[in-house]
């Protein structure tokens, strides 16, 4: 999520807010966090909404994640058989990630409120792809309480207060009733 994408992706600012909504989750969860940046010096750095101090940000020119440093960190993390993704482009390196990742027998699953196209068409036709293929597609929400499985983890509170207030609308419900409720 680069500051070169800000002016083109659909919900980008919404993205952004669920996006960091995971990494903090993943930081109290200790959970390793793997960050590449799609060609940066073209595309510029991760948007400073996203504090990726904590974490190196691999850099890369190919579409899919899976470039030989985040394969080595991979193997390293030898207990790890899930992967959580989100990021952008939802039809390009979202989606060319989960199907490389799908492919090594790793469980993937997208937080679809934290992926995001240029193009709705895009983003939804990657989703619908993403789950042929056998990925999971859900939301931060249900990831993040799924992630504790319980109220009793000892780390709940501090997810709790990241799902306090819902996560912004990022425009994959754009048919409504009459009434205006989103189906």
């Amino acid at each position: 999520m680069q500051e070169k994408f800000r002016g083109n992706i659909a919900y980008y600012p919404q993205i952004i807010v669920v996006a960091n909504r995971m990494l903090q989750a993943a930081e109290a969860l200790e959970m390793p966090v793997v960050v590449t940046e799609q060609y940066p010096k073209g595309l510029g750095p991760t948007v400073s909404e996203l504090d990726i101090s904590k974490h190196k940000a691999v850099a890369k020119t190919q579409f899919s994640m899976l470039v030989p440093e985040v394969v080595d960190r991979l193997k390293d993390l030898k207990d790890i058989n899930s992967v959580v993704l989100c990021g952008i482009e939802n039809h390009v390196c979202v989606q060319n990630t989960v199907l490389d990742l799908l492919e090594e027998h790793f469980d993937v699953h997208v937080v679809a409120d934290a992926c995001s196209s240029r193009s709705m068409v895009d983003r939804l036709f990657a989703f619908q792809r993403m789950r042929e293929a056998g990925a999971f597609v859900t939301t931060s929400e249900c990831m993040l309480l799924g992630l504790c499985g319980d109220a009793a983890h000892p780390k709940f509170r501090s997810i709790q207060k990241l799902i306090w207030d819902s996560a912004p609308d990022s425009g994959l419900l754009t048919t409504k009733i009459n009434d205006g409720t989103p189906v």
